[in-house]
Parts: C-alpha cells; structure tokens; sequence
C-alpha cells in the first residue's frame, strides 16, 4: 500500500487491526506500521498467523451451512478488508440469490471492498459502526428484509469491543439489538479471541491498544453469552478446527486456535 496514495483520514503511522489481521492473512493491503505491530504479535503468539487462517476457514464451513439450511440474507459485520474466499463467494457457490451486505467502519475498508467486491450481484458494501446500532440497523434496512431470517456474522470483531464502552454500545448491548431486531431463524456466528497465554497477554494488549483498536479477551462463558436467546448448533462453543471440520484440516488438526467459534439460531 506504501506505492498509493494514502486516503484522507488515514494515518498509514497507527496501525490498524483490519490491516494487521490482513497481514496474518499473507494479504499486501497494509502498512509498515501495520506489519510491525503485527510481527511483535507473531512474536509473542506465533500461531496467531495459523489461528487466523482457521478463522477464515470456519467462515467457509458456516456459511456454507447457512445457505445450504435456506439462508438467503447475510450481514457480514467488520468485514474487513477483502481476501481469498469472501462470503459471497461461498454464498453465492451454493446459492447465488444469496444477500451479501459487507459492514464496516473504516473508510478504507469500504473503499477497497467497493472496488473489489461490489461488480456482481446481491453484493452490497455498507459504511457504518455495530457499536451504534439503531443506526446500523437503518443503514441495513435498506438492503435485508427484518421479517425473514438473516445471518449476522462478527468474526474476530467483538473482542475489539468492551462490555461497557464509552464510544457507543458494548459489545452485549449490540448482540442483543441484532437479536431483537432478527426474525426467527435468524442465524448469530461469531468467532472471539481468549487469553490465551497470561504470561504474554499484557504485551499483546499493550501492542493493540497503540494500535486503532484496544482489545477485550474473554473466557468461554463469557463469549457464550452472546448466544443468549439463540440455539447454539452443535458442536457448540469450541475451537474453529473443531467445529464441523471437513477433511483434510488444516495444519494436520493440530490446534493453532487462540479463540473458540460458534453459531446460533434463534427458534422459532
């Protein structure tokens, strides 16, 4: 990114956990200082690179199951920058009159998701921020029917996100207006990062909180209350390799996850 023109707003010297998690990804859309602070991560949790490559393949895995159990809006929210198998693609490979809005805040994001994304059908990108919901939720009434079942994915999101936020609504508060606002049949996954090394882990917050967005770990049962009102579908709350995996796994099955994932319906 350092051979274009930096978009107004954008201070290429902060580093930016979209960019930063591009990175874990093998992608080119990111900074020095992203790469930086991204490689003192690798330093300190030296799976994050793999962990963040299961992430994206439980993605895969759930939204081949959404669609394939007649899903046929999905809100993919703090979408991030785009990669190898973005959700309409997976989407529309089993059913292309599949609903795809992307969601995020960041300016950038959404300008590199217009630019790759938005040339084919049912593929919208949304500019707006989850911790204002109310405004969320109108920006998406414009592209989702609320009264059939729609699929709102925050994978790796609400870990930057705190319980009690100064900024707008915490991370439960959000969870529960998506709940709300859903029909029944509507589908939650999410995937969230643990504490998973105490020893290192204030290094590793230290390093975020220089960086766009501060980070808010939490344990398993914290991250299964999000599934409040919802069916949590089997296998339930567990590391992403071991949630429905298909053969053969990535890594040999070893486990690389620092974060557990997990999908929910919410009954009828």
């Amino acid at each position: 990114m350092e051979d274009q023109a930096t978009p107004v707003g954008i201070d290429p010297n902060v580093p930016n956990v979209a960019r930063m998690y591009d990175y874990y990804l093998d992608g080119k859309d990111n900074y020095a200082a992203d790469r930086a602070a991204a490689e003192q991560i690798l330093k300190l949790f030296p799976e994050t690179r793999d962990s963040a490559k299961e992430n994206r393949a439980f993605l895969s895995r759930a939204v081949r199951h959404l669609v394939e159990s007649g899903i046929r809006q999905i809100v993919d929210l703090g979408s991030g920058l785009p990669t190898r198998g973005n959700t309409h693609e997976i989407a529309h490979a089993v059913a292309p009159d599949t609903r795809v809005v992307y969601v995020d805040y960041d300016p950038v994001v959404c300008v590199h998701s217009r630019a790759l994304l938005a040339k084919g059908d049912n593929v919208t990108i949304v500019q707006a921020d989850a911790r204002a919901p109310e405004a969320l939720l109108a920006e998406l009434r414009e592209h989702v029917d609320f009264s059939r079942p729609v699929a709102f994915l925050l994978l790796a999101i609400l870990h930057f996100i705190p319980d009690e936020n100064p900024d707008g609504a915490g991370a439960y508060q959000i969870i529960q207006r998506l709940h709300e606002a859903s029909a029944p049949g509507s589908h939650l996954v999410l995937s969230h990062a643990i504490d998973a090394k105490p020893d290192t882990t204030p290094e590793a917050l230290e390093i975020y909180n220089r960086s766009t967005e501060a980070l808010s770990l939490r344990t398993h049962a914290e991250i299964a209350r999000f599934f409040d009102g919802y069916e949590l579908l089997e296998p339930g709350l567990v590391f992403p390799k071991d949630w429905r995996p298909v053969d053969p796994p990535l890594f040999g099955g070893r486990n690389t996850s620092i974060g557990y994932v997990g999908v929910g319906r919410k009954p009828s």
